[in-house]
């Protein structure tokens, strides 16, 4: 076999290198190194030493630990379900043809591109500090001011409602979804005297449940 006939062959693999270099270099070989290191007592000032399982046990006998567990289980199975209900609902709006929804669809995938950057979170202080919008704008409604960056249950809120702000990525894949369901079936069913809601649950979300539940998988891993 010469050369060529082999570059032929194994084109795909010579195109996918760079990601598995990369993801061998940044990746793979993180993950080894931290488990590895788990069954050890180290630092930057000594040899390592093997422990065995001591650090685990450390870690499961500090309650700090679970109620950690806790939160982050509570916080992935707030954000998920909700970000994926307004993701679909917003897509489901933006999939109509009406006018200007390319600016819609642009404006509503921002949050997620900027969702880490410091201009949002400066935002976010602005807003839920004791003295920002969001209390000034409870005072006009006889609310008292609430700490909601201070306390540990107000903070909690507010992380909640940021990660669902930023529902862009499900809500493009949803998008994308919703194109592929054919425009007969909706006719169809407006023929049959099927409502706008009726369609949405008889049609659209059955055809899209695979979507569904890829979004479902992706959002729930990211959230851990």
């Amino acid at each position: 076999m010469n050369f060529k006939t082999f570059r032929k062959k194994n084109v795909g693999f010579l195109l996918i290198l760079p990601w598995w270099i990369g993801f061998g270099i940044f990746k793979l070989y993180p993950f080894m190194s931290s488990m590895v290191y788990s069954f050890h007592d180290y630092n930057l000032f000594r040899t390592a030493s093997f422990i065995g399982l001591a650090n685990y046990e450390k870690i499961l006998g500090d309650p700090l630990i679970m109620k950690a567990f806790v939160q982050t289980f509570k916080y992935a199975f707030l954000t998920v379900p909700l970000e994926l209900i307004f993701a679909l609902f917003i897509a489901y709006i933006l999939n109509f043809k009406i006018k200007g929804v390319n600016f819609f669809r642009t404006a509503y995938y921002i949050p997620s591109i900027l969702g880490g950057s410091v201009s949002i979170a400066v935002l976010w202080r602005f807003l839920f500090k004791t003295e920002g919008l969001v209390n000034m704008i409870g005072s006009k409604l006889g609310m008292e001011p609430f700490n909601w960056l201070g306390d540990p249950s107000g903070a909690f809120w507010v992380i909640v409602l940021l990660r669902i702000w930023q529902f862009g990525s499900p809500m493009v894949i949803f998008l994308a979804a919703l194109k592929g369901v054919s425009e007969d079936l909706y006719e169809a069913a407006s023929i049959d005297g099927a409502g706008t809601w009726r369609q949405f649950f008889s049609i659209t979300v059955p055809l899209i449940t695979p979507v569904i539940f890829y979004n479902f998988v992706t959002q729930l891993c990211n959230k851990f």
